[in-house]
C-alpha cells in the first residue's frame, strides 16, 4: 500500500506523522517500508541519517523523490509492504503525482485560520486526484492542537469546517507535546521513546483510523505480503482438493 501525508500548509507535522507511521508500520505492523521523502527541506531523509546511527532501532529505508514520481511510486508498492511519503507544505508536482496512485492519504491541519483557508484548494486537489484514482481514501486530521479545556471548541469547529466540504476528518488528534519534537531531534519515534505515551496513544489511534482497522495486528494481516501469498496458497490447496475429489 502507498500512503501519502502531505497537504498545502507547512509547519503542520507532516514529517513527524511521516515518520512515526514508518515506524508504526514497521515495528508494530511488522511490514516491510520505504519512507519517501519529497520535502526539499530533507527533514525525513536528515532523520533517517541520525536514525542509522542507532543499529538498536529498527532500519527503515528512505529514498528522497521529486517531481513526476508516479512509475517510481508504483515500482516500489511492487517491492515494500508499506511505502510511505512525507510531502512538503505545498502543491508540488511531486504532490499531485502521488495523489494519482496512493491508497490512503493524510491530511495534517493545525487548528488555525491560516490552515483551514487551505481546505477548500486540497478538496479541489482530492477531486482532481479521484479522476485518475477513484479507491482514494482522504483523511484530514487535526494536529498541535492545544490542550486547555476552554480550547476544545476550537478543535471541533475546525473539524466541522473541513467537514462542510465533504471532507473526512479522522478523531483521533495530536496535541502540543514536546516529546515529538525530542523524538525526531535523536532520530527516533515517539513510539519507541516512549511506547506507552500519551503521544504513542495518540498516533497509533490515527494510524488505525487512516487505515480503517482496529489494530496493528488487522494492518499486518491485510496488508503483509507473507500473509497474502499464504492466503493465495490455501485457496489454490483447497482448489486442488475439490478438483481430486471430483476425479
Amino acid at each position: 500500500m502507498i500512503i501519502l501525508v502531505g497537504g498545502e500548509k507547512g509547519g503542520s507535522g507532516k514529517s513527524c506523522l511521516a515518520q512515526n507511521l514508518a515506524v508504526y508500520l514497521a515495528t508494530d505492523c511488522r511490514l516491510s517500508v520505504m519512507l519517501v521523502d519529497c520535502d526539499p527541506q530533507r527533514t525525513s531523509a536528515s532523520w533517517i541519517q541520525a536514525r542509522n546511527e542507532q543499529p538498536e532501532l529498527t532500519k527503515i529505508h528512505c529514498v528522497q523523490m521529486f517531481g513526476k514520481i508516479r512509475d517510481d511510486l508504483l515500482s516500489l508498492n511492487n517491492h515494500y509492504e508499506a511505502v510511505v511519503i512525507d510531502c512538503g507544505g505545498q502543491d508540488t508536482v511531486a504532490l499531485r503525482a502521488a495523489l494519482s496512485v496512493t491508497h490512503f492519504a493524510l491530511l495534517p491541519l493545525r487548528p488555525k485560520r491560516r490552515d483551514l483557508q487551505t481546505v477548500p484548494h486540497m478538496e479541489d486537489l482530492l477531486s482532481n486526484g479521484m479522476m485518475f484514482n477513484p479507491k482514494l481514501d482522504a483523511a484530514f486530521v487535526l494536529t498541535q492542537c492545544p490542550s486547555l479545556p476552554n480550547q476544545v471548541s476550537r478543535i471541533l469547529d475546525a473539524k466541522e469546517v473541513c467537514q462542510s466540504w465533504g471532507l473526512r476528518v479522522l478523531e483521533g488528534i495530536t496535541f502540543q507535546r514536546n516529546i515529538y519534537d525530542d523524538s525526531e531531534e535523536s532520530g527516533c519515534s515517539v513510539l519507541e521513546l516512549e511506547p506507552e505515551g500519551k503521544a504513542a496513544r495518540e498516533l497509533r489511534q490515527i494510524y488505525n483510523q487512516l487505515l480503517r482497522q482496529e489494530n496493528h495486528r488487522a494492518i499486518e494481516i491485510t496488508y503483509a505480503h507473507s500473509a497474502a501469498q499464504l492466503e493465495r496458497e490455501q485457496h489454490a490447496l483447497s482448489g486442488s482438493q475439490a478438483a481430486s475429489f471430483r476425479h
